[in-house]
């Protein structure tokens, strides 16, 4: 369990403070200290950061850059990214309880920070809607994909929903546009083993006992392209693209599958999102006993032609 943050930093903009270790070495100042821990960010900013009191000790007291080093415990910063791209999108609140929150997240918004993105997140966003700091999603979906993610709203409860999700007990059902295949039967289910690919960004199909699952149907067609409905089994990181794109029939949209477009450091085509929607989510709640249903308001394009 991650430790907790000091009472005294509070969230800004969304974003709580992160930790770092404070182990034994030779700087003489914080400020030489995190200049080498943090060698990415120029000496210059952490200068600023500094002695503007954005890094502190475990009682929430600013520390000065010139000041001596102490070793052992913890030291508290704020993230910050210079030019971080804006994503013109908003989410949507669908549902909030004592326990629960369930967000409808367009397509290009990350749900946690994570590289280029902040607090261009789903999580800052909410945490900065809401004023709760301790909001944590239950599962994650793709920045590329839109539609339902659950959050916690209790510390306590989060080991019951997320043995919900080691047990296979929650049912997610997703909807795609893709090419149709004359040859294809449906529906059918793809079973396989995906690990990481090359470029690391990717997933790829080997040989060896299967570790994913994907029901597949059809549910309509029109110019040579099908609204699918997807039922992951398991969750594995783009098992819905990577299946997808092993069966002739890649997702509209797609930038990685089957060959790369646009990596993910390259600034994204608003204007041809990947056509994948977590469109439904149900499950028992361990909290409260009640059945859950929650569905998108969110729809994907027509089925017509994509644009030449």
């Amino acid at each position: 369990m991650p430790a907790a943050c000091p009472p005294a930093l509070p969230m800004r903009d969304g974003v709580t403070a992160s930790a770092v270790g404070l182990p034994a070495g030779p700087w003489a100042t914080w400020l030489d200290f995190f200049a080498e821990r943090f060698a990415h960010v120029p000496r210059a900013e952490w200068l600023a950061r500094l002695q503007a009191g954005q890094v502190c000790d475990v009682q929430g007291l600013p520390l000065q850059p010139d000041a001596a080093y102490r070793a052992h415990g913890k030291a508290w910063y704020y993230r910050s990214l210079h030019d971080e791209p804006r994503v013109p999108f908003e989410a949507t609140i669908l549902y909030r309880d004592a326990q629960l929150l369930v967000a409808d997240k367009p397509h290009f918004l990350a749900v946690t920070p994570g590289g280029r993105h902040l607090h261009e997140t789903l999580l800052a966003r909410l945490r900065h809607a809401t004023g709760l700091p301790e909001l944590q999603p239950l599962h994650r979906i793709d920045r590329e994909t839109a539609g339902l993610v659950l959050f916690s709203l209790r510390r306590a409860d989060r080991d019951a929903y997320h043995a919900l999700f080691r047990a296979r007990a929650v049912d997610k059902v997703y909807e795609a546009i893709a090419p149709l295949r004359a040859a294809l039967a449906l529906p059918l289910t793809r079973e396989s083993r995906i690990v990481q690919g090359t470029p690391f960004f990717r997933q790829c199909e080997v040989d060896g006992e299967p570790n994913a699952s994907t029901q597949l149907a059809l549910v309509e067609s029109a110019g040579g392209w099908g609204r699918y409905r997807l039922a992951p089994r398991t969750g594995q990181r783009h098992q819905l693209r990577v299946h997808m794109a092993a069966l002739g029939i890649p997702i509209r949209g797609d930038a990685f599958y089957p060959e790369v477009l646009r990596g993910p450091d390259e600034a994204d085509d608003h204007t041809q999102p990947l056509q994948l929607l977590a469109q439904a989510i149900a499950f028992t709640d361990p909290v409260t006993g009640q059945r859950r249903r929650f569905e998108s308001q969110r729809t994907l394009g027509r089925l017509e032609p994509a644009p030449a």
